[in-house]
């Protein structure tokens, strides 16, 4: 048996397969944030969710964790640990009784421009290299391959 390949090399390298590059540079992406966020106590997933409430306020559980790439069972974790920091509200929703909808406290509008700064530098950091059209062309790329086919 041999050595392993480390990331960058062999198959784990240019050549190979485009789903596990793109879930091997997932993986580190995962990693670097929440090495940056380590003293913020969050998450990447924490950080998402802070994310789309800031951005798309009022919204349940379930629309959440479609919005964050999660399951819905991942997602009552996540809440209940940010209610339980103080960092997200819970109320009912205004014509739906049943429904809870969830917004961003004053603690949770601090933490996540906190976070935002770490996470956005770090972003910053791995263009830092690549043309603005290049970086333009990447998010096209991987905006592309995320919507649903049509047919």
């Amino acid at each position: 048996m041999g050595d392993l390949p480390d990331a960058g090399e062999g198959k784990r390298g240019v050549d190979g397969h485009l789903g596990y590059l793109l879930r091997q540079a997932a993986h580190a992406h995962r990693q670097h944030v929440e090495q940056r966020l380590g003293d913020l106590g969050l998450t990447l997933p924490q950080f998402s969710v802070l994310t789309m409430l800031a951005a798309y306020p009022g919204h349940s559980s379930a629309d959440l964790a479609r919005l964050a790439l999660v399951t819905p069972q991942t997602m009552s974790v996540i809440v209940a640990n940010l209610l339980k920091a103080g960092l997200i509200a819970r109320t009912p929703h205004r014509v739906h009784g049943r429904i809870q909808t969830i917004a961003l406290t004053d603690a949770g509008e601090a933490m996540i421009k906190a976070a935002k700064k770490r996470v956005y530098a770090l972003e910053a950091e791995m263009l830092a290299d690549l043309a603005p059209e290049t970086q333009a062309a990447i998010r096209r790329w991987l905006t592309r391959i995320a919507q649903p086919e049509t047919e």
